[in-house]
C-alpha cells in the first residue's frame, strides 16, 4: 500500500497515513464492487469527505456518481451512511452541481417512507434542506445583490451549486404527495433530533418558497395544521436547538401573516378568493335585494360599508378574508343566525359583523407586530399566536357580544373596537406561560361592564389618543423604522469585531461522536463590508487587532450558517487549556470525551450548518456584546432569522415609542386634532378643474 509521511510540528508523533488519493480510489473501488466491506467503507467516507483534498480526489474519480447509485439501491444501514456521506459532501460549496430530478425525487422517497429509520431520515432531511437553499436567488457573488433588487437570478458558473432552489425541490415533492405530511408528523417524533431536523427543513421550505408555489404550499401546510404541531413542540421539547428552529417558525409564520395581509383580495380574477366569498354568501342565508342608485344590496348586508369587495379587504387583504372564512366555518349555523338577527333591527342598530372581523385582524395584527416582513421582534414562544384564526374568531364573538351588550349605534363602532382592543392585552398576556383555556376564559366570559371599568382604568393612564387608527398606523412605520436602525446597529457591531472565548460544544448539540475545540482559548472575529463572511483569528493572548482583515487569516461562509443556536456551549476547564485531558497540546484540534463537563453558558453560542454541524463555538464576555453579536448574525442570515435577546426586543420598542411620543407632541403642541379615521370626498364629476398656487401673507 502506498502511503506519504506527515511531517507535525517539532515534539509531536510522526503518523503514516495513506494519501487522499489513495483513500479515495479505494472508496471507489469499494463502491462499485459493493462486497460485505462496502459498509466500512462508507464509514471512511463520511469522515473523509468533509477534507478538500480527499474530496477532489473522490470527485474526480466519479465518486459522486457511484454513491449515488449506492443511495438509489441501498437500505437500512448502508442507505444511511451514504446519505450522511451525501450531506457531508454537500457542506463543500462545490463537487454537487450534477445531482438531477431523479436524484432529488429518491431523497423524498426516503422522507415520505414511514418504514425509513431514524439514522436514514436525518441525513436525507439535511440534504433535502440544502438543495432548497441552493438557489439561484442566494448565490453569492458581485453580482447577487444586483439580482436580488431587480428579482432576477445572477448569472450562474458552470459548476457552481447554486441551481437548485424551492422551485427545484417543490416539483419533485408535488409527485410524492405524502412527503410533507410524513414531515409534519415527524414533529412529533419521540427522537428529538428527528424532530429538529424536521422542523429546519420546514422553515427552510417556508423561507425559501417561491412567489409562484407560495400559496399552494402555504395552503397545504394549513390543511396539514403545521401550527397546531409545532405548538406541542412547544411543551415536550427539551434540547436549545429546538427552541430556536420554533422561534424561526414563528419568525417565518409573521412573514406568511404579514403576505397574506398585503395581498389584495380580488374576486373578478382570484377564483379562490370568490370561493371564499361565494362561501361565506351562501352561509349567511340572506338574500339580495335592490338598490335605489340601480344596483343590488348584497355585501353591505353582511356588515361592508359598500359592495366593492376589494376596498372593504384593503387593509386586512387575504389574512381578512381567511380569518371572515374560518369565522363562519367554525360554526356556519351560528354564523346565518347573526346575520338575521342583525337584518332584523333598525339599519343604525345593527353590528357590522364583516366590517368587525376585518376590525378584529387589524388590532391582532397590531397586537402581535405584524408590521413588515422580516420584523419580528419576539423572543418567547407565541402559542396564541400560532393559532390565529382561533384567536380571531374569540375576539369577533367577543366585539358582537359588546356591541349587544352596551346598546350601540352605528356611530359607536370606533368606541366598541377600542373596547376589544383594551380586552385583547389583558387576555393574550403572557401568551407563553398560560393555558389556552384562560383565554377563552377571558373572552367568553367578561361581562361589558367589567370590560368597560377596566378600559376606563388603562384610559386614566393612557390618553385616548393613543388607540386611534392614524396613531396605530404611524406605531407600525415607526416600528419598522426602529426596527431596521436596530439592524444596521447590529450588523455595525459585527464589522468592528469583538473578542469572544471559544467554547466547548454541548453533547447533545453536536452530530459529531467526539467534541472537538480550537487549542487556542481566545478568538477574534469580524464581518466584513460586502457580509459574506466573517473572519477570525485563534489565538492564546488577546493582542491588538488593526482594523481591516490583515490580521485575521481564517474565514467563515454567511451562507453556510443556517441557525444561530444559543445556551449551546461550555467553557473549558484551566487543565484542559492547559493542555490536559490527555491529548497532544500542540495539536490543532484536541478531542474531549463524553465525560467531559457540560453546564451551558447562557453567554454562548453556536453557528450551525443545515446538517447541524456546528462551524463556531463562542461564548461572548457580557450580555450586551452577546446580544449584538447573536441578533445580528441571525438579521444577516437569508431568511432573516429571529431575535434572541429581551435587549433587542427592549431596544427597538423604546425607540417606537420615543418616536411616536415626539410626533405627537408635535400635534398636541399645534393643538391639531387627530381624527379617528380619514374618509375621502366624492371624486370630481369631470375634469374641469385645476389646482391653484396658494399664496400666504408672511407679513401678518
Amino acid at each position: 500500500m502506498f502511503s506519504s509521511l506527515w511531517t507535525l510540528p517539532h515534539g509531536d508523533r510522526d503518523r503514516l497515513v495513506n494519501a487522499p488519493a489513495i483513500e479515495a480510489a479505494e472508496i471507489v473501488e469499494r463502491l462499485m464492487v459493493r462486497d460485505n466491506k462496502l459498509g466500512m467503507a462508507l464509514t471512511s467516507l463520511r469522515k473523509f469527505v468533509r477534507e478538500e483534498q480527499f474530496a477532489a480526489e473522490f470527485l474526480n474519480r466519479d465518486g459522486l456518481n457511484e454513491l449515488i447509485r449506492v443511495i438509489n439501491d441501498g437500505r437500512g444501514n448502508i442507505l444511511a451512511y451514504a446519505l450522511t456521506a451525501m450531506q457531508n459532501l454537500m457542506e463543500l460549496d462545490h463537487g454537487w452541481s450534477q445531482l438531477d430530478d431523479d436524484f432529488i425525487y429518491r431523497v423524498v422517497q426516503i422522507l415520505s417512507s414511514d418504514t425509513s429509520l431514524i439514522n436514514v431520515c436525518r441525513p436525507a432531511t439535511a440534504i433535502l434542506k440544502k438543495l432548497v437553499e441552493a438557489d439561484p436567488m442566494t448565490a453569492p457573488g458581485p453580482h447577487a445583490l444586483a439580482a436580488s433588487s431587480s428579482n432576477r437570478p445572477p448569472p450562474i458558473p458552470p459548476d457552481s451549486v447554486y441551481r437548485f432552489g424551492f422551485e427545484v425541490v417543490f416539483e419533485q415533492m408535488r409527485r410524492e404527495t405524502s412527503l410533507l405530511e410524513t414531515v409534519v408528523k415527524r414533529l412529533g417524533s419521540p427522537d428529538t433530533t428527528m424532530a429538529l431536523y424536521s422542523m429546519m427543513l420546514i422553515n427552510s421550505l417556508m423561507a425559501h418558497a417561491s412567489d409562484a408555489r407560495w400559496e399552494e404550499f402555504i395552503t397545504e401546510l394549513d390543511r396539514l395544521n403545521v401550527r397546531k404541531a409545532v405548538i406541542r413542540l412547544m411543551s415536550s421539547h427539551i434540547i436549545e436547538d429546538l427552541t430556536s428552529c420554533i422561534l424561526d417558525f414563528q419568525a417565518n409564520m409573521v412573514r406568511v401573516t404579514y403576505r397574506k395581509k398585503t395581498t389584495i383580495v380580488e374576486p373578478d380574477i382570484e377564483p379562490g378568493h370568490t370561493a371564499s366569498l361565494d362561501y361565506t354568501w351562501t352561509s349567511s342565508r340572506a338574500r339580495e335585494e335592490p338598490d335605489v342608485e340601480g344596483g343590488t344590496i348584497k355585501w353591505r348586508k353582511l356588515g361592508f360599508d359598500s359592495e366593492d369587495l376589494m376596498q372593504e379587504f384593503a387593509e386586512v387583504g387575504m389574512l381578512g378574508l381567511d380569518c371572515l372564512k374560518h369565522f363562519v366555518a367554525e360554526d356556519p349555523d351560528f354564523f346565518a343566525k347573526v346575520v338575521q338577527e342583525q337584518l332584523s333591527r333598525p339599519e343604525e342598530r345593527r353590528c357590522p359583523i364583516a366590517k368587525a372581523s376585518n376590525e378584529v385582524v387589524d388590532l391582532l395584527s397590531e397586537h402581535w407586530a405584524i408590521f413588515g416582513p422580516g420584523y419580528s421582534t419576539s423572543t418567547t414562544y407565541q402559542p396564541f399566536f400560532l393559532n390565529f384564526y382561533k384567536v380571531h374568531a374569540l375576539a369577533t364573538h367577543f366585539f358582537l357580544r359588546m356591541w349587544n351588550e352596551s346598546g350601540a349605534t352605528r356611530g359607536d363602532f370606533s368606541r366598541v373596537a377600542a373596547l376589544v382592543r383594551s380586552h385583547m392585552k389583558t387576555a393574550l398576556r403572557k401568551e407563553n406561560v398560560r393555558a389556552w383555556h384562560e383565554v377563552e376564559q377571558e373572552f367568553n366570559e367578561t361581562e361589558y361592564r367589567a370590560a368597560r371599568d377596566r378600559q376606563m382604568r388603562e384610559l386614566e393612564m393612557e390618553d385616548d389618543v393613543m388607540s386611534k387608527v392614524p396613531v396605530r398606523n404611524l406605531r407600525a412605520k415607526l416600528y419598522k423604522e426602529s426596527f431596521e436602525f436596530v439592524r444596521q446597529q447590529r450588523i455595525y457591531c459585527l464589522i468592528q469585531g469583538a473578542w469572544f472565548m471559544n467554547g466547548m460544544p454541548l453533547a447533545s448539540n453536536s452530530s459529531r461522536d467526539t467534541i472537538r475545540r480550537p487549542a487556542h482559548l481566545w478568538r477574534f472575529l469580524r464581518l466584513d463590508t460586502g457580509l459574506k463572511y466573517l473572519h477570525y483569528v485563534d489565538t492564546a493572548n488577546k493582542f491588538s487587532i488593526r482594523n481591516g482583515l490583515e490580521d485575521l487569516p481564517e474565514r467563515i461562509d454567511i451562507s453556510l450558517i443556517s441557525e444561530v443556536a444559543t445556551a449551546s456551549c461550555a467553557s473549558f476547564p484551566q487543565a484542559m487549556l492547559r493542555g490536559g485531558g490527555g491529548g497532544d497540546p500542540t495539536h490543532d484540534l484536541m478531542t474531549i470525551g463524553p465525560s467531559s463537563p457540560t453546564a451551558p453558558s447562557p453567554l454562548s453560542f453556536s453557528l450551525l450548518t443545515a446538517s447541524g454541524q456546528s462551524i463556531a463555538d463562542q461564548i461572548a464576555p457580557d450580555q450586551s456584546r452577546w446580544a449584538d453579536w447573536v441578533d445580528g448574525l441571525n438579521m444577516l442570515r437569508r431568511d432573516g432569522g429571529h431575535v434572541a435577546s429581551d435587549e433587542t426586543k427592549r431596544f427597538v420598542q423604546a425607540l417606537t415609542e420615543i418616536g411616536l411620543k415626539i410626533r405627537l407632541l408635535n400635534l398636541s403642541g399645534d393643538k391639531a386634532e387627530i381624527p379617528s379615521g380619514i374618509t375621502a370626498g366624492h371624486p370630481p364629476t369631470n375634469n374641469d378643474f385645476f389646482f391653484s398656487d396658494l399664496s400666504y401673507d408672511t407679513q401678518g
